[in-house]
C-alpha cells in the first residue's frame, strides 16, 4: 500500500476518532470529570488540524472520481471530455498539495515546532580558536534570527581574552523559531588558518551547540525539592572581577544531576530565573530523550537526536565550503554563511526530515 493510501486511512481514523470525542465532550458525565474533560479538549484540538486537511482531501477525491466518470462515459462530447480532463488534471494537483500539506502537519505534530528556542554554544576541541569558532556561531545565528525578525537575550555566557566564547547560553524568541534551528544541534567542526598562525597551517577545531525548545513553568513543573541553588561571585577573563557581590547562580536539580549556572546579570534574582529557564529546557529535553529512548532503544535516526558528540557540519574556510554530513550537501558560499544566509542549509534539513518522519510513519501505518 502506498504511503498516501495509509495516510488516508489514518486520516479516516482521525476523522471518526474526532467526531467521538465531540461526543464525549458534550456529556454531562465527562464535562463533571475534569481531568477526563482536558484531556479529551487537547486530543480533539490536536485532530482538529487533520480532520479539515482531511475533509478538504475527501471532497476533492470525490471530484476526481466525477470527473473519470465524465470522460469515460462522454466518449462522443470531446468539449466535455476536454473539460472533464482538465478539471481532472487540476484535481489531481490539488490531491498532491493536500497531502503534502498533510505529511507537513504530521511533521509539526511533536508540539516543539511552535516554540522559541534555547541555543547553548561551546568550544570544544582546538583551545583558543575553538572559542572564536564559538564566537563565530554565535554571531552567525545572531544574524539569522534579525533577518527572521527573530529577537535574542543572553542567558549566559563565558569569554577568552581574545574575544572568543567558552560558552554562551541564548535564547531566541519569534516565530516557529525551534522548527527552524532544531537540526543545528551537534559539534560543528571548522578548518582554517587561525590569526594566531605564523606559518599558515590550516587547523582543525570545534564548537558544539545544542537547541533546546523553550518551555514554559506550566509545562514542566521543578519541585523546589528537587535543586539545590548555590551562590557565587563571577568573573571575567584572566580573573577580572565582573562584580563584588555574590550574585551569580548555580543551581543543580538532584533527581537529573543537570546542573545550570547564571552570571551574566548583576542582580542574583534575575540570574535566578534565567537559570530557571535554562533548566526547565534541559530537564524538558532530557525527559523527552530519555521517552523516546524507552519507547526504541534500537532506533535511533541521525538527525533529531540531539547529540552533540555527533559531528553534523564542516566549515572549511579555504576551500570557501560548508559540508553538512547528514545529507551530503556541500554549498560553496561560506563567506554569506558566517553573515547568517543559512537558509539553504536550514531548508535542506528540514526537507530531510520531513522525509525521515515519513519513513517513521509509513512503518507505523
Amino acid at each position: 500500500m502506498q504511503i498516501n493510501d495509509k495516510l488516508l486511512k489514518k486520516l479516516k481514523e482521525m476523522f471518526e476518532r474526532h467526531n467521538e470525542l465531540e461526543k464525549h465532550l458534550s456529556d454531562p458525565d465527562v464535562i463533571s470529570d475534569n481531568t477526563r474533560y482536558t484531556s479529551y479538549v487537547k486530543e480533539h484540538g490536536r485532530l482538529s488540524k487533520f480532520v479539515t486537511k482531511y475533509l478538504k482531501l475527501d471532497e476533492t477525491l470525490k471530484q476526481k472520481e466525477e470527473a473519470k466518470a465524465i470522460i469515460a462515459e462522454n466518449n462522443g462530447d470531446k468539449d466535455l471530455n476536454n473539460m472533464a480532463r482538465d478539471e481532472l488534471d487540476s484535481l489531481e494537483e490539488k490531491e498532491l498539495e493536500l497531502f503534502e500539506e498533510v505529511k507537513g502537519c504530521f511533521f509539526t505534530e511533536g508540539g516543539d515546532s511552535d516554540k522559541n528556542a534555547i541555543m547553548e554554544i561551546r568550544a570544544g576541541t582546538g583551545g583558543d580558536e575553538a572559542a572564536l569558532f564559538a564566537a563565530d556561531l554565535f554571531k552567525m545565528y545572531t544574524k539569522y534570527a534579525e533577518k527572521q525578525k527573530w529577537k535574542i537575550e543572553i542567558l549566559d555566557s563565558s569569554y577568552t581574552e581574545i574575544g572568543g566564547f567558552k560558552e554562551i547560553t541564548f535564547s531566541i524568541s519569534g516565530g516557529s523559531v525551534y522548527s527552524k534551528l532544531c537540526f543545528e544541534s551537534g559539534t560543528h567542526r571548522v578548518q582554517r588558518v587561525p590569526t594566531t598562525e605564523t606559518s599558515g597551517r590550516i587547523h582543525t577545531s570545534a564548537a558544539t551547540v545544542a537547541v533546546l525548545p523553550e518551555v514554559e513553568d506550566v509545562e514542566i513543573k521543578i519541585d523546589p525539592k528537587d535543586i539545590t541553588v548555590d551562590t557565587f561571585r563571577s568573573s571575567g577573563p584572566g580573573g577580572q572581577k565582573v562584580n563584588k557581590t555574590s550574585s551569580a547562580i548555580r543551581i543543580t536539580h538532584l533527581p537529573t544531576g543537570l546542573v545550570v549556572k547564571c552570571m551574566d546579570e548583576k542582580s542574583q534574582h534575575r540570574n535566578r530565573a534565567k537559570a530557571m529557564r535554562i533548566l526547565r529546557s534541559r530537564l524538558y529535553t532530557f525527559l523527552q530523550d530519555k521517552s523516546k529512548d524507552e519507547r526504541d532503544k534500537t532506533r535511533r535516526t541521525q538527525i533529531g537526536s540531539g547529540d552533540r558528540s555527533e559531528k553534523i557540519r564542516t566549515y572549511n574556510f579555504p576551500q570557501n565550503r560548508v559540508t553538512d554530513h547528514r545529507i551530503n550537501l556541500n554549498l560553496y558560499s561560506l563567506d554569506k554563511i558566517m553573515l547568517g544566509e543559512i537558509d539553504d542549509l536550514i531548508d535542506a534539513m528540514a526537507n530531510y526530515g520531513k522525509e525521515e518522519k515519513m519513513k517513521e510513519l509509513a512503518a507505523t501505518l
